[in-house]
């Protein structure tokens, strides 16, 4: 016999077997009663999920091509409660196909369509599941056969539908486009899901492992395993759960997520304040039980920050996170980056509205620590803080800070009231650098030296320019051994002492030095009160006082500077007013004092003050405007010295 007379046999046989067979399932549609077909059916399926299934719609049996039993509009885990658990529109059963060429009907795999799976947890604590977890245990005891039964369960187009009942609220949440595979105990003990689902318009890739699924269904320890993936946020867990007597669940947890801003925003809906919260990543030992979620060993990373320590999170009702974390640098700028206290052309107040969403969603007991911090262009050095957030208003404690070449202390507190914001600081400079001090928070560069600074002030506002003028509080400074940037006093005073009226000249440049500075404020809705300003130098001293606006940002001061020491008999004291805005000030000697103090000006005052002085008028002027006399007379010659 030849190859190919071997081969057509073969195929010949082949094709008899699969006629054969074919011609078999067509029989059994004809032989095996529709009705025991969906009985054998719906007995497995309560066999194997512990659930019974109510069928209110029709069956439809197929033998060919392969053997499939379709019931329509089914209940699985209907209690009598009204919220069934599972409502699917289709349950397709395929058959084992040699069971049923002899005539014994077994089920490989089951697959729910566009189902609706309702999860409904109460106030008590239980679930509308607790009575069918215990069914799915009972049907899963090691002494019951399980070899002949299913192993697989699909879901297509699903949808799980979660409510919350607690502390008085009704939430319900919603997982839409449920496509999952599950791996149902059959000779094995684990539990094995894998698919996907939408939630809050982002698909997720999931899957979920149980190592025992029985223990876990009684509440048991069972090795869980749980991944997360979208693209706002990644989660994985490792480790086992257990929930008798009460929850408890621990080992490592991880999340990562491109932006914890974007993230936060996807879970609840609500906005972060200012800037920052971008790319974040967290690893730590978890322990969960009793509404606490305790995270040791954490490290964590957000906007490129790096920190260590633990934290604790309150998932009972209102969310709640406390922690200790330390980072050897810590960058702020990304969350002040958002904050514009300036409008674009840095010489008004920053007047768009300030919101504060999302503030109120949650408590916050946080203690900080870092070796160097940097904000904008301030760099600290050893600081530590606590923040602390209690129905939406944030406080933080500095207890010491290693600033501006000085320390820190003090606090800060932000709230949200009436469609804007209220704020109010309490701090303390020591021994800081006036000129960076200045230079950074106030974009002021007129002050140098070191100094003590005191702040306490508070208002609030719609606006960085609305909270500027409910401004109130006080403040103080006292400085030493500085020196007033762009302007020479000294050199003005010397000029104006030997020519009275010989103009003010170029004087807004240079440096005035001094020994001691004192500087006492009080403010009420944005106007400062100057109650005393004495500056002390080697050559000047200068007293003033006055009034400034916080909101327009200007000046209007008056006082007095003394030279020194001077040339003639007494100190030369000038009285002056100082006028314009902060950044850039005018500076203006008092004209009378000059008059008075000029021998060819001062009949000028009297003479004005009569009618007919025009000759005497016109007679001062012509002395300040005539030009030397230059001698007809020659002076000798200088002797000349002898060789």
């Amino acid at each position: 016999m030849t190859a190919a007379t071997g081969l057509k046999r073969l195929a010949i046989a082949v094709v008899a077997v699969v006629a054969a067979a074919l011609v078999t399932l067509v029989g059994l549609s004809f032989l095996i009663p529709a009705a025991a077909v969906r009985d054998a059916v719906n007995d497995e399926i309560r066999a194997v999920t512990g659930l019974e299934p109510t069928l209110r719609g029709g069956v439809a049996v197929s033998f060919f091509p392969s053997g499939t039993v379709t019931f329509h509009d089914v209940l699985l885990g209907d209690d009598g409660s009204g919220e069934p658990a599972v409502v699917a529109d289709q349950l397709t059963a395929h058959l084992r196909y040699f069971p049923l060429l002899a005539g014994r009907i077994e089920i490989a795999d089951v697959t729910l369509v566009r189902p609706t799976i309702t999860v409904a947890f109460l106030p008590s604590g239980g679930s509308n599941w607790s009575g069918l977890i215990k069914s799915l245990a009972r049907a899963l005891e090691p002494d019951r056969d399980r070899t002949a039964l299913f192993s697989e369960i699909g879901i297509q187009d699903g949808s799980v539908v979660i409510h919350n009942h607690y502390a008085g609220k009704d939430v319900t949440d919603r997982l839409d486009d449920v496509e999952f595979q599950l791996a149902w105990p059959s000779i094995s003990r684990s539990f094995g899901a894998n698919g996907h689902f939408v939630w809050h318009h982002e698909p997720i890739e999931a899957s979920l492992t149980l190592s025992d699924f029985p223990a876990a269904l009684t509440g048991n320890h069972s090795g869980v395993k749980l991944r997360l993936a979208g693209t706002p946020l990644k989660i994985a867990f490792d480790g086992a759960a257990s929930y008798q007597p009460t929850l408890k669940i621990e080992g490592t947890l991880s999340a990562e997520s491109p932006s914890l801003r974007d993230a936060m925003h996807w879970t609840d809906g609500n906005e972060l304040p200012f800037g920052g919260f971008g790319r974040f990543a967290l690893r730590a030992q978890s322990q969960i039980g009793g509404g606490l979620v305790s995270l040791t060993g954490v490290n964590v990373e957000l906007d490129g920050n790096t920190a260590e320590g633990v934290l604790t999170l309150s998932t009972d009702g209102h969310r709640t996170v406390e922690g200790t974390l330390a980072a050897d640098t810590l960058d702020l700028t990304p969350y002040v980056g958002g904050i514009r206290l300036l409008a674009a052309n840095e010489s008004t107040w920053d007047q768009l509205p300030i919101a504060l969403n999302g503030l109120a969603d949650f408590d916050l007991d946080l203690r900080l620590s870092a070796a160097s911090v940097k904000i904008a262009t301030a760099r600290l050095g050893r600081t530590a803080i606590a923040a602390n957030m209690r129905g939406g208003k944030l406080d933080v404690t500095i207890g010491e800070s290693q600033a501006f070449g000085g320390t820190a202390t003090g606090s800060l507190g932000l709230a949200s009231v009436d469609g804007g914001v209220a704020v109010d600081s309490h701090l303390q400079f020591t021994d800081v650098d006036l000129q960076n001090f200045f230079g950074q928070v106030f974009r002021i560069h007129k002050l140098e030296g070191r100094g003590n600074l005191a702040l306490n002030i508070e208002g609030s506002g719609s606006s960085v320019l609305a909270v500027t003028s409910t401004l109130d509080g006080t403040a103080s400074l006292t400085a030493h051994d500085g020196a007033l940037a762009g302007i020479n006093v000294e050199q003005l005073l010397r000029r104006l002492e030997r020519r009275p009226l010989s103009g003010n000249g170029d004087y807004r440049a240079g440096r005035t030095p001094f020994k001691h500075l004192a500087l006492s404020l009080k403010i009420a809705q944005g106007v400062v009160s100057v109650d005393d300003l004495r500056i002390d130098g080697p050559a000047v001293h200068i007293a003033a006082g006055g009034q400034a606006s916080v909101p327009t940002r200007d000046l209007d001061l008056k006082g007095v500077a003394t030279l020194v020491s001077s040339a003639h008999a007494g100190n030369f004291a000038l009285p002056f007013t100082v006028q314009g805005q902060w950044d850039d000030p005018i500076v203006l000697p008092d004209v009378q004092s000059l008059i008075r103090r000029s021998g060819a000006a001062a009949p000028l005052l009297e003479a004005v003050k009569d009618r007919n002085a025009g000759p005497v008028v016109r007679s001062v002027i012509d002395k300040l405007l005539a030009a030397p006399a230059i001698s007809s007379n020659p002076p000798p010659p200088a002797p000349k010295s002898s060789e």
